[in-house]
């Protein structure tokens, strides 16, 4: 039995902050999940999955974040309890649907799980989602700790029921992979089926209704702001003059700030965790007790801003800064040191701090850059294409694994801004540039968002070539399944859907199906495209060789070694492919045995033959 299933009230058990939020989904009945797979959230639909193998909780990897939240809310329609998890840039592509799902509502309770990414530690920028609840008007929610997350998400299921909307529960990566003793509730009996009660007048949105559903929505709203300003998750602690307000995981660095500088006796401290609606009038209530205020909240300075508001609109002039004060900024995550010298600095209170520990006499880390792993496919797909287009032509890359194409040796990463802007931008470049392009994309990507900009490219005859990356698995977030992938190893039968046929499907002439351990044959489909006057397609198919090793489908082949006999010192191994397992003894190329995985990519590319497979 899964743990997170174990029906016993009062127990504390160690979880993952992710782990927490699947527990407290589980606890409120949840029983339908969709998600398209990002870090940091990766970990909550990781649990349904395996969930769903042992009970009758339905779970789907779906095709990306819009088409998770439309299957989600089909059931929450219907009456079914239901979540949506996904990152923050993930609710980019959600956004369409969730604009007008929040004029429609839902019946059974509905909570939608985002979560940021300060720092950028796995994404392609920072923004901060809080912005999404203002402007869609629904409740947001925002956990502090494990426990929290456990708990709010309990909340959110009877909130959504209760305003008849979908509820945002905002997190960050930070609280994602926190651990901590979560002690747990009852579990709430799932109910898998629901009915959905026809009402076209409602739930199709056309504008004459769409114009009466946003008065319900203002209406709700004003209904969520009477429940945020009597809610207990917005808790102002202490009576002092010097106020502080944090959200997040911000809450527990300022606490920890004002326990280190001694100051609890002087300090009001609004934890702000039903973040929206704000609540003006706890905040009111809050600004009038204190005679300055210090705003703890990572990314934007939204309650910064919104607290002035109400300050001003009732005449109260006291200080209130949060960016700008210490080291507290718009970019990147904070920290406890951050948080405790920009309060220390804010209050004047003087702090005895520690020193640094000195490491002066300790060597420098070695340096250690992501790169693909040894023996990944992509790696020996670069070579090929580079032999043929070299650097000179345009390399728009997509968001995966592959993005580290854009390190040396590799250099074949030149625009990327978002999941499947790979295929799209190239029908831009392609068109406005005498340039040569070749654009990347992932198996899973290209399921995701490519499949449109490939139509697009054929409807309007745009000349480039798309190389589909397909190493039968979503490498990036943890090799969660994809329509594209067999997906029997991971002990689920869905139907797999040929990519090669999606691609002809859409009309593309010039299609090459090539495996990338190959390099002469690679090289040779690659020089076709070259020839060809047109789209071409090239869909390079080799298993990511941590996915074969997971599921037992790993190559049997042995490592390889250098014959330092044969070998001349020219380095094109190291110099063109850069694997992780090969590296210099001295001034000689060497082979880690324990990390190559026999793909023989470097003997072909050897000029002597000097790279053989290990005897015995």
């Amino acid at each position: 039995m899964h743990k997170l299933l174990e029906d016993a009230p009062g127990k504390e058990m160690l979880l993952l902050g992710n782990e927490a939020i699947a527990r407290g989904a589980l606890e409120a009945g949840v029983a339908f999940a969709t998600c398209y797979p990002g870090t940091p959230s990766s970990e909550i639909p990781e649990q349904f999955f395996a969930i769903s193998k042992e009970t009758d909780l339905y779970f789907e990897y779906s095709t990306n974040e819009k088409v998770a939240l439309e299957v989600g809310a089909g059931a929450a329609v219907s009456g079914v309890r239901t979540m949506v998890t996904m990152k923050h840039v993930g609710l980019n592509v959600a956004s369409d649907p969730l604009m007008t799902l929040a004029y429609t509502g839902v019946k059974g309770g509905m909570v939608v799980i985002n979560a940021d990414d300060p720092s950028l530690f796995s994404s392609q920028n920072e923004q901060d989602n809080r912005y999404y609840a203002r402007l869609s008007g629904l409740p947001m929610l925002e956990p502090t700790t494990p426990q929290e997350m456990k708990d709010m998400v309990v909340y959110a299921f009877d909130l959504s029921e209760q305003l008849e909307v979908p509820v945002i529960v905002r997190t960050t990566t930070r609280l994602a992979h926190i651990r901590g003793a979560v002690k747990l509730g009852p579990m709430k009996e799932r109910k898998p089926k629901g009915f959905f009660k026809k009402n076209p007048f409602h739930f199709v949105c056309v504008p004459a209704v769409s114009r009466q559903l946003h008065k319900e929505l203002l209406e709700k709203n004003d209904r969520a702001l009477a429940i945020s300003e009597k809610s207990p998750y917005n808790e102002i602690v202490g009576k002092g003059k010097w106020g502080v307000v944090a959200n997040s995981v911000a809450v527990d660095y300022a606490w920890d700030a004002v326990t280190d500088l001694g100051i609890k006796d002087k300090v009001s401290f609004l934890k702000l965790r039903f973040s929206w609606p704000m609540p003006k009038e706890t905040i009111l209530g809050f600004l009038k007790q204190v005679d300055k205020v210090l705003v703890v909240e990572e990314l934007e300075p939204i309650f910064e801003n919104e607290i002035r508001s109400i300050a001003q609109e009732n005449g109260i002039t006291i200080p209130i800064k949060g960016k700008g004060v210490g080291k507290l900024s718009k970019l990147f995550e904070y920290d406890p040191r951050m948080v405790r010298e920009a309060m220390s600095t804010f209050f004047g209170v003087d702090y005895a701090w520690k020193s640094p520990v000195d490491t002066s006499d300790l060597p420098a880390l070695p340096g250690r850059p992501p790169t693909l792993c040894p023996g990944c496919p992509h790696r020996a797909t670069y070579y090929a294409i580079k032999q043929v287009y070299g650097k000179d032509a345009v390399y728009p890359t997509d968001i995966g694994c592959y993005t580290l194409g854009l390190l040396p040796p590799i250099s074949m990463a030149d625009f990327v801004i978002c999941m499947g802007s790979s295929v799209s931008s190239s029908c831009g470049f392609s068109r406005s540039t005498d340039q040569k392009v070749t654009a990347f994309i992932g198996d899973s990507t290209f399921f995701h968002s490519g499949i449109t900009g490939l139509v697009n490219a054929v409807h309007n005859n745009h000349k480039f070539t798309l190389v589909i990356l397909d190493n039968e698995t979503t490498a990036m977030t943890g090799h969660q399944p994809h329509p594209g992938m067999d997906a029997t190893p991971l002990g689920v039968n869905l139907p797999q859907i040929s990519i090669e046929a999606v691609v002809r499907g859409c009309g593309v002439q010039d299609v090459h199906v090539v495996k990338p351990f190959n390099v002469k044959k690679t090289i040779e489909a690659v020089k076709a495209t070259q020839e060809y006057d047109g789209l071409s397609v090239i869909i390079s198919k080799e298993i990511c060789p941590l996915f074969a090793r997971a599921t037992g489908k790993g190559r049997k082949a042995k490592p390889f070694t250098v014959n330092l006999e044969k070998c001349k010192n020219h380095r094109d191994c190291i110099n063109t492919l850069a694997c992780p397992a090969m590296f210099l003894e001295g001034d000689r190329v060497a082979i880690n045995k324990n990390l190559c995985i026999g793909c023989a990519v470097c003997a072909q590319v050897c000029p002597e033959n000097a790279i053989t497979p290990v005897k015995g």
